[in-house]
């Protein structure tokens, strides 16, 4: 099989211009967008870098003085006056000269648009997931691809669409698995009701594909899976993937080096494809996880997992009782409240409660105007979204273990978003204590994953709503009997109890010397990659979204999908030069390199005892989700094979 090329240049993202627009449109967006990234869009088009210490210094005179309201935000002065500067500068009449910043003065601008101090080794990882068009540069040659020389992706959703961008873009012949009727994985799964993205819509997509048009800072799933569709025409993906095919299992052939992957076909036939790598892009929470009740075989109502939602449901007028209390749950009730008859919420512990006052908030037209419109706008305000929403929290999950030893929170960062998510708490339950009582939780913030609050502990509040602190104790005919001894009438029964988490368990994978994937990683008890990644004894096979890969602290799955993606394309490319067939990771490099984990992650929340019935945590305790990494020094990790760690194959 060969691989036509796909659409879409992802060397030249697109610069916009403000030539021939609208006078009062330009107006507008000037004043209704941030007012960092309008003055690094006023850097690019003057070339005049004296901008950056003229508004440093303002900036730091606004902090001396506390003028500043929150992190990142300009205080309203400094604001009136980038945008008195830009109102003089932007014209529709002007066809600006875009300048473009070398490493030194991107560093600069930085640190002026986000008004923090950004180290000298974000310079590369932010150019790329910004989206800023890459510096001109001499591309090293590669060899083609040898002929036959092909891959398996498993799975269609944010991974493997750009698994099978990058394949294509290397030249790389390739086919793409999805045992659903659909593109968009996660997204074309999970329909319930308020289900959205919980990481903002800016940053939340392919640094090769940026979307000025979100309607919502934070993307409903139907909008989400909607950008997921566009980049798959795009880039001609469809065109690769076998939809309703499922992958059976891989199994290595040592005397021909290369996969062979079983796959199940729409008709339900079983047909062999052979693979020089495979790349699995499945993800981890797959498979619902509903608990098992006694009695759930009588209700007479509907009960139903968040991720088999069944649209025919009607749920307006009717008693709904929903379990659990996380990111989903919260979606959820919010969506309901006011809907149902009655909503009873049953949760065994809650989770910190962050307020996000754009998470339901629309993106304003001006806003979307600038960010198609203005040249560099938009990737300056990526990228500043981005360093707030990622490693400008990683101390927060790490243990100061003087402080920790006193308080429910772990140090004094961690103490600072507690009492942001307190403060929160009181301000919508203030005159409800039993809920304030209910509500909070006895660990650190970041142990379990963070939920931003879409209008939760508002529904909290109204009369049709009840929470219960307790668990199921058996499902009757007729309702719910909890561990209280409390009966629920019910209609309805959501389960919103996420995802058993699965490492490949599902897939049988053998590798070398007949040695099964679930074999060495205990049958998920315990997995463990190099890098995340790869695993010994099994060549060219690529886990994305591997064992202990996660950036719990911030950032989001995006991320880990580039790096990920480039590091097996990487390494495919590495081999097709050297003139080698496969590579594996050594034994020892991969027992060094989780050595590594294990020391840094006893160091995190991730390992608190208080939240041991969290899926960040195994049935040993061990983290085993949690990248321990700064997602600059993953990235950094990810960019090319170490051939010292690599076992290679002729």
């Amino acid at each position: 099989m060969t691989t036509s090329v796909i659409p879409g240049d992802r060397s030249t993202r697109a610069v916009n211009a403000v030539h021939d627009a609208d006078p009062e449109r330009l107006t507008a967006a000037i004043d209704a967008v941030s007012p960092g990234p309008l003055l690094m869009t006023l850097v690019h088009m003057t070339g005049d870098r004296s901008l950056l210490d003229e508004f440093a210094s303002r900036l730091k005179k606004a902090r001396a003085a506390e003028a500043a309201s929150a992190p990142g935000e300009y205080p309203a002065e400094v604001a009136e006056e980038v945008r008195r500067r830009a109102h003089a500068v932007l014209s529709p009449e002007l066809v600006p000269e875009l300048h473009v910043p070398d490493d030194e003065l991107f560093l600069e601008m930085s640190r002026v648009a986000t008004d923090d101090d950004i180290g000298p080794e974000y310079v590369p990882y932010l150019r790329e997931q910004a989206g800023f068009p890459p510096l001109p540069a001499s591309e090293p040659e590669h060899r083609p691809a040898p002929e036959g020389f092909r891959v398996a992706v498993v799975g269609a959703g944010m991974v493997g669409i750009n698994a099978a961008v990058g394949l294509a873009e290397a030249g790389i012949g390739f086919r793409v698995f999805e045992a659903s009727d659909d593109i968009g994985g996660t997204w074309s799964r999970n329909t319930y009701p308020g289900a959205a993205v919980d990481t903002p819509s800016h940053f939340y997509s392919y640094s090769f594909e940026l979307n000025p048009d979100w309607s919502k800072f934070y993307p409903t799933g139907p909008e989400y899976l909607a950008y997921l569709r566009h980049v798959a025409d795009k880039y001609g993906v469809r065109d690769h993937v076998e939809l309703r095919t499922r992958v059976l299992g891989c199994e290595w052939d040592e005397q021909r080096l290369l996969w062979h992957v079983r796959v199940q076909s729409p008709g339900g036939s079983t047909e062999v494809y052979e693979a020089k790598a495979v790349i699995t892009a499945t993800g981890i929470l797959n498979a619902a996880s509903i608990p098992e009740i006694a009695g759930a075989e009588t209700f007479e109502g509907v009960a139903m997992h968040t991720a088999e939602w069944d649209d025919s449901v009607e749920l307006d007028g009717k008693r709904v009782v929903v379990l659990g209390t996380g990111c989903t749950a919260v979606q959820v009730v919010a969506d309901l409240a006011g809907r149902a008859e009655h909503l009873d919420v049953v949760f065994r512990q809650p989770h910190w409660i962050t307020p996000e006052r754009n998470v339901v908030s629309g993106v304003d037209e001006d806003v979307r105007w600038a960010l198609r419109h203005i040249p560099y706008f938009h990737q300056w305000y990526r990228l500043v979204t981005h360093w707030f929403t990622a490693d400008k929290s990683f101390q927060i999950p790490r243990i100061d273990p003087d402080w920790n030893a006193e308080h429910v929170s772990c140090s004094p960062a961690n103490d600072a978003l507690m009492q942001i998510c307190l403060k929160h708490l009181h301000e919508e339950l203030g005159d409800r204590p039993d809920l304030v009582e209910m509500l909070t939780p006895d660990f650190p913030p970041f142990a379990k994953r963070i939920v931003k609050d879409p209008g939760f502990l508002a529904a909290a509040r109204r009369e049709d709503v009840a929470l219960h602190r307790t668990t199921f104790d058996s499902i009757e005919p007729n309702g719910v009997r909890l561990a209280n001894g409390e009966f629920l009438e019910a209609d309805v029964i959501i389960w919103a109890t996420g995802f058993k988490l699965e490492y490949l368990n599902f897939l049988d994978v053998v590798g070398r010397d007949g040695v099964t994937l679930a074999e060495k990683w205990d049958h998920s008890r315990d997995p463990r990659a190099y890098l995340g990644i790869t695993v010994p004894g099994f060549p060219n096979f690529f886990v994305t979204a591997g064992p202990n890969s996660a950036p719990n602290h911030g950032g989001g799955h995006n991320v880990t999908s580039e790096e990920h993606v480039h590091y097996a394309v990487e390494t495919l490319r590495f081999l097709i030069d050297r003139g080698h067939s496969a590579a594996e990771p050594t034994v020892e490099a991969t027992d060094a390199y989780n050595a590594r984990v294990d020391a840094e992650l006893d160091r995190t929340v991730w390992q608190h005892p208080g939240t041991a019935n969290g899926y960040y945590r195994n049935a040993a305790g061990r983290a085993w989700v949690s990248c321990p990494w700064r997602l600059v020094d993953y990235w950094t990790m990810l960019r090319a094979p170490n051939p010292e760690d690599l076992l290679l194959h002729p």
